[in-house]
């Protein structure tokens, strides 16, 4: 499990080398930050829900925004096979799902950015742009499994919270993680348990968010749709 975290990781970071070298990291940033607008959009019902705000934030900027993850990221690759001594297999499961989905994610983007670049050049991505490039690179088995991804991760993060103790153990680990200088890591483990702490049952909030997303993606891949007339993306508003 240690070493499909880690790969996971390298696998990003070899993308994200690859965007800088393209000069489209910019860009892959412009990408990410759409794609949150437009999941807080297309759910904003389950955003404006006082028990699922802290899950939907944590989805958008800790899993998959664009928020630099590198030193999180360093964090676990340097500290991994001891977490996987001391936390709940239940945990890393979760974990190596996040990750993993992080780093499909990050490949997906890669090919959108590289499309918008190619064909959009210099110009804002709004919801026409950004169907036709989805169309272009299409990728259907990997979206399937993005979205299968997610599905598996808000079931061990329900079990997760279920563990007896875990929330004090991430709680009292906070002043030892900031001493060894992983602060960034553990920031990120105890937002994620918190966000669905406060939910309760999490496949509440998973599964609307599943069902919505695999009807946009099936309507865009289909060959009967028509773009951008029959584009079913919600308009983004433009950010500042």
């Amino acid at each position: 499990m240690a070493q499909d975290i880690i790969k996971h990781i390298h696998r990003v970071n070899a993308q994200r080398d690859l965007a800088n070298k393209l000069n489209i990291m910019p860009l892959v940033h412009q990408l990410q930050d759409w794609q949150c607008q437009r999941l807080l959009v297309s759910h904003d019902d389950l955003a404006q829900q006082k028990r699922y705000q802290k899950a939907m934030a944590f989805f958008v900027e800790e899993l998959y925004g664009p928020k630099d993850f590198s030193q999180r990221d360093a964090d676990l690759v340097r500290v991994i096979p001891k977490l996987a001594k001391v936390l709940p297999e239940k945990a890393m499961n979760a974990m190596n799902d996040a990750l993993s989905l992080n780093a499909l994610s990050f490949d997906l983007d890669m090919e959108l950015a590289q499309y918008l670049h190619a064909h959009f050049p210099n110009e804002p991505i709004n919801k026409d742009t950004y169907a036709m490039a989805y169309r272009h690179v299409g990728r259907k088995a990997d979206r399937e499994k993005q979205i299968n991804i997610i599905s598996h991760l808000g079931d061990q993060l329900a079990d997760v919270i279920k563990v007896r103790g875990i929330g004090m153990l991430i709680s009292l680990s906070r002043r030892p993680a900031k001493m060894a200088g992983l602060l960034a890591l553990h920031e990120f483990l105890e937002r994620g348990f918190n966000s669905f702490k406060a939910i309760g049952d999490v496949q509440s909030f998973i599964q609307p968010v599943l069902k919505r997303e695999t009807q946009l993606m099936e309507i865009l891949l289909s060959e009967t749709t028509q773009l951008p007339e029959d584009n079913p993306l919600p308009n983004v508003p433009l950010q500042p």
